[in-house]
């Protein structure tokens, strides 16, 4: 059995913003009779990007704020504290390790440039004799476990879901029990408000089909509600493509995003699911699109920062415009399609957008305007509530033709708005608002 150290062990948090099933957190637990944490609003995060976009808008900002409540309430039940700054991860937790005499750092591992480079920083400003540990957290089959190569892994997602399906195995859910108290501990750190980051208070929009709020407990109790109390779960596969509402899909993806709840939780509950009612397509296809979500994942860990140049993974050089009014139009919707536009609204109205539209607005500003693909991904990176940065990116370069699409398809809007808007509820919907 392995001898617990009596130094306080420190888990910094990044998009891992949980206790249940949490890696970084169980490890620490394990090794160390007390436990604190620390969060950072980076203050880079709400600078301006290359673009003219603020990297995190209001919508992103707000749920995070939330999610970050719900984190420290959560830990303080654990005996953990959780002290949050608004500064740069590598200026605050060096003077936590000083503090609290920190042997040990906890994290989420990372592997996209800007996250790499928060922590070289970081480790640039650690005494010798600190380790910082970090653990993948983020899949649904983790890359220890899957039969392939990261260098291997294929250019083509059935052929990786296939292989994946046939011959790796999900890890069970990691369970957290209480850490010691520690006696005398003072934390003076308070969460920012929207203010506090740049942003005026705001209310949900009444029509967002998106209404819900950050953090671990909402994650939960989204995931019970679709799942067990109105069984949505049982008809995802014929709703999934839907416009309107908080149910035609699970909406995860805004608390995955930000680690509020782990993808193996959603599978091991999918699997209770269908234990205790039926299994059928639709519990197969949410589990299908958690292996999507990790086929991007891989992706980026083989790609490196290819998934950010201008000729994505396959090297394409396409001629890109980069038309300010074209751009301009697109981001207010104001194009030559109706559907584009009640989707562009309704991102800018609410931080959301259904998957059947963002793969049409995508690309409709990639084949049919021509402009330069990094743009779009970086609007959408600004304002969608559930940014991640593989998905995000890799699905750009999948509808811009530069990533994972052998087929290279370009998107008919006015059949898509036919198929699935034939009597124009969701057009009706938003452009009636105005953004001006």
């Amino acid at each position: 059995m392995q001898t617990k150290q009596n130094n306080i062990g420190l888990v910094w948090f990044r998009n891992d913003l949980r206790t249940q099933d949490q890696t970084a957190l169980f490890h620490a637990r394990d090794n160390h009779n007390c436990v604190i944490g620390a969060y950072c609003f980076d203050p880079r995060h709400c600078e301006e990007t290359p673009h003219g976009f603020k990297k995190t808008e209001k919508y992103r900002a707000k749920f995070l704020i939330e999610t970050i409540y719900d984190l420290r309430k959560n830990l303080a039940k654990l005996n953990i504290e959780l002290f949050v700054y608004l500064e740069r991860p590598e200026d605050k937790i060096p003077e936590l390790v000083h503090q609290y005499d920190i042997a040990t750092i906890y994290a989420q591992k990372e592997w996209t440039a800007e996250e790499k480079k928060v922590e070289t920083a970081l480790k640039s400003k650690l005494p010798e004799n600190v380790t910082l540990k970090t653990f993948y957290d983020q899949f649904l089959f983790h890359p220890d476990d899957i039969p392939l190569e990261i260098s291997q892994i294929p250019q083509v997602f059935t052929q990786f879901r296939k292989k994946l399906e046939k011959e790796a195995k999900v890890r069970p859910e990691l369970t957290m029990e209480k850490t010691e108290k520690i006696s005398d501990l003072h934390n003076p750190t308070e969460i920012p408000s929207l203010e506090d980051l740049g942003f005026k208070s705001f209310e949900i929009n009444p029509l967002s089909a998106f209404p819900f709020i950050g953090g671990e407990d909402s994650a939960n109790e989204r995931l019970y509600n679709y799942f067990f109390n109105t069984k949505k779960l049982g008809v995802y596969k014929k709703t999934r493509n839907g416009l309107i509402g908080t149910d035609y899909s699970s909406k995860f993806s805004a608390w995955l995003a930000n680690g509020s709840i782990s993808a193996r939780s959603i599978y091991w509950q999918v699997k209770r699911f269908e234990k205790e009612y039926y299994k059928n397509q639709s519990t197969y296809w949410l589990i299908f699109e958690l292996i999507w979500r990790d086929y991007f994942k891989y992706i980026a860990l083989k790609h490196g920062d290819a998934i950010f140049r201008r000729s994505g993974i396959l090297n394409k050089n396409y001629t890109w415009r980069t038309d300010e009014r074209d751009i301009q139009n697109w981001m207010c919707g104001r194009t030559s399609s109706d559907f584009v536009n009640a989707n562009m609204i309704e991102l800018a109205e609410t931080g959301w957008m259904s998957n059947r539209g963002r793969q049409n607005v995508a690309s409709f500003f990639a084949k049919e305007l021509e402009i330069d693909w990094r743009i779009g991904a970086a609007y959408f990176e600004s304002l969608l509530l559930d940014y991640d940065v593989h998905s995000n990116y890799g699905n750009w370069m999948y509808v811009s033709g530069v990533g994972n699409d052998p087929r290279d398809r370009k998107f008919n809007v006015k059949l898509q708005a036919e198929r699935y808007d034939p009597q124009g509820k969701f057009q009706n919907l938003w452009l009636q608002k105005s953004l001006f």
